[in-house]
């Protein structure tokens, strides 16, 4: 650690899931790999997850309920079983009280959490807190960070441009920290003659309009992912597999990143107010095109990058044609080498992972000044 100041840092991940490939969801890959990037910069790193992650310490006291469900088809990313909030209120003043004591007091907390309890612990207990925005407004999180005081040692990161302005009209301000692809794990693929979807299968995601725009151009199309609403996958996908339309299932992220490499081109088709869209910028780092509805943060991720195209969101007959012609760039001669350089020139998360550790390290002085902070996240 010569030259550079040793941080203890909590970590709290988002507390649905547990913090383990495969990957829940970006949101859980972002974290993981922030965890284990700290970790190898010498840094004495605490995650608070839900029971089942990876770098989980012995110590019950960081570990977050996991929602029980009495039957798995109930399981969603939208609810939680009844009386799940109330252990996850336990839970974070069990952390709360961890940090107000001498010898569990850390320099500062790196918050992912989806909760409002984690950003009062910059007012409460006095610990810096860096709160990153990772969704559309959360009526919880709002409570909590309007009722933060002027002297809470509290900074608020939103992972886009979009995300930011959503906040700021519920009277959060952040600065934008966008999030990053690791090129050693998203290496260039060799393409390939299907089409691929890859995230969380939920409606919000909308897979089952990529199938209907492959069908649109008699494509094969390659679905990947948890299944995040078990109704939806059944109402929605499931009726529409077959005849060249496979799901592949939740893929640990070094076979994802081989069936992803090896498309012609990725869908990405949400809508709703997207946040930032990881699997975009991992799409493009392996080389393959993205072809995406254009829905909050996503025209900011792929400006100025080739190979990809937006069209109007839930207009799947442009989605269509949009592949279609990303595919016909490709054929004539547009590299993919050339979309994977362009992508790590925006998206690289070794730059993101050194940003990340300056912020981290100017936030533990908690009387930080705006300026200090926009230097730190190169605003």
């Amino acid at each position: 650690m010569i030259g550079r100041e040793r941080l203890r840092v909590l970590v709290v991940a988002p507390e649905r899931h547990a913090l383990r490939q495969p990957h829940a969801g970006g949101l859980e890959a972002v974290v993981w790999n922030r965890v284990r990037w700290l970790r190898s910069r010498g840094h004495d790193v605490q995650l608070c997850a839900a029971e089942g992650s990876d770098f989980l310490a012995a110590d019950a006291g960081l570990h977050l309920p996991s929602p029980l469900w009495h039957r798995p088809h109930d399981a969603s990313d939208t609810d939680f079983p009844e009386g799940h909030r109330r252990l996850m209120t336990d839970a974070f003043a069990r952390v709360r009280d961890r940090l107000d004591a001498p010898a569990t007091r850390v320099d500062v907390i790196d918050n992912h959490s989806l909760h409002g309890d984690p950003i009062l612990w910059s007012r409460d207990v006095g610990v810096p807190v860096v709160t990153t925005l990772h969704t559309p407004p959360l009526s919880e999180m709002v409570i909590a960070s309007n009722a933060l005081t002027g002297s809470s040692p509290h900074r608020f990161l939103a992972v886009s441009q979009y995300t930011a302005r959503a906040w700021s009209a519920e009277g959060v301000e952040a600065f934008v920290f966008t999030n990053g692809v690791d090129k050693g794990q998203w290496s260039l693929g060799v393409g390939g003659g299907h089409w691929v979807w890859f995230g969380r299968i939920v409606p919000e995601k909308a897979p089952h309009l990529a199938i209907l725009a492959a069908r649109h151009a008699g494509a094969r199309l390659k679905l990947a992912g948890r299944i995040g609403d078990a109704v939806y996958f059944d109402r929605e996908v499931r009726p529409l597999l077959g005849d060249g339309i496979e799901y592949v299932g939740a893929l640990r992220q070094p076979e994802l990143a081989d069936l992803v490499g090896r498309a012609a081109v990725a869908l990405v088709t949400p809508v709703w107010s997207e946040p930032f869209g990881l699997v975009m910028a991992e799409a493009l780092m392996t080389g393959t095109p993205v072809a995406a509805f254009d829905s909050g943060g996503t025209s900011e991720v792929l400006a100025g990058i080739p190979g990809t195209a937006i069209v109007p969101a839930a207009d799947v007959e442009a989605l269509s044609r949009a592949a279609t012609g990303l595919i016909e760039q490709s054929r004539r001669g547009l590299p993919r080498r050339r979309v994977r350089e362009a992508t790590a020139a925006r998206h690289s998360l070794d730059r993101r992972h050194r940003d990340i550790e300056r912020v981290l390290a100017v936030a533990a002085r908690s009387a930080v000044s705006p300026q200090e902070l926009i230097e730190a996240v190169g605003a």
